[in-house]
């Protein structure tokens, strides 16, 4: 998901996609595990986007904060 998209959510659907992305990259590190993962760049994507969406987070309680 872009970033742009990712701002214009609010902060609960930010954490439900949080969420989302967590399980899936869970996941993916199971199928690691198990030698069933046969796109290993799958990982580095879901990391970055869990980082991703953690720092809109972030900057969103920060914004908010200020106020």
């Amino acid at each position: 998901m872009k970033t742009a998209e990712l701002r214009e959510k609010d902060m609960d659907a930010l954490r439900t996609e949080l969420k989302e992305l967590q399980r899936a990259h869970f996941n993916l590190r199971m199928q690691k595990g198990t030698q069933q993962l046969s796109n290993t760049a799958q990982l580095g994507q879901a990391r970055r986007a869990i980082a991703r969406v953690k720092t809109i987070i972030a900057e969103k309680q920060a914004a908010a904060s200020k106020e």
